[in-house]
């Protein structure tokens, strides 16, 4: 199928998730997950009407974006892979989202590049609500005790949540984590005051339950390019 044909179906698919939950389909953003696609493909999909892309890795994402900026586009750009702290200048102030902050450290970090450069970074917290010692993110105990640490941070503006479940193959199985991060979500929020308006969850295989379960962002990538070249 063509990359118009996956977003119209992809478009179906959220636009019924949404009227499922009772939400409206507004508030629901696709993070076009462009790892190992065609510069073609990616301005493919910004012509569809795609408006965000998430990018995994520094290197791959800085000359994509310089072409993509050459060809006349200005999307949204996310980072949502795993981020080193020797790659956070790199990414502070290129990205307008971090997805995947998993540490004190990593926050302390972009706060201070984002200072040397003269901005802020808007951030979410990564969690590992599966408990699985392979997989990033705080944990529930974790976030808690480091928190307000993190929320006084002065570069950084933490915008919410971010969780990857346990690989599944029942999409269902994905619910009680998607479930569990909103939980956190309004935890956090009674701590701090409403700073939770993104709940980053849901990919190809599980995104319509989680955007029932609240998801405000949703990051696909085989379900609008096709399978990865690797």
């Amino acid at each position: 199928m063509t990359v118009k044909a996956n977003l119209d179906l992809l478009s179906r698919k959220i636009s019924e998730s949404a009227r499922r939950s009772g939400r409206s389909v507004s508030d629901i953003h696709l993070v076009a997950v462009t790892k190992t696609v065609s510069p073609e493909k990616v301005i493919e999909s910004l012509q569809k009407g795609i408006q965000i892309l998430g990018e995994n890795r520094v290197q791959e994402a800085l000359p994509r974006m310089d072409l993509i900026r050459s060809k006349g586009y200005t999307p949204e750009w996310h980072f949502i892979g795993k981020l080193q702290r020797n790659k956070v200048r790199q990414v502070v102030g290129r990205f307008s989202l971090i997805h995947s902050v998993d540490s004190l450290n990593l926050a302390e970090e972009i706060s201070r590049q984002a200072e040397i450069k003269g901005t802020h970074q808007d951030i979410l917290i990564e969690m590992n609500l599966s408990g699985e010692t392979t997989k990033a993110g705080f944990t529930s105990g974790e976030l808690l005790s480091q928190l307000d640490r993190i929320n006084r941070l002065n570069y950084v503006k933490l915008r919410g949540l971010m969780t990857i479940p346990p690989r599944c193959s029942v999409p269902e199985d994905s619910r009680p984590y998607f479930r569990k991060l909103r939980s956190f979500g309004e935890e956090v929020d009674s701590r701090l005051g409403k700073i939770c308006q993104i709940f980053s969850m849901g990919m190809s295989d599980d995104f319509e339950v989680a955007i029932e379960e609240g998801a405000t962002h949703i990051r696909i990538g085989r379900s609008l390019f096709g399978e990865r070249l690797n």
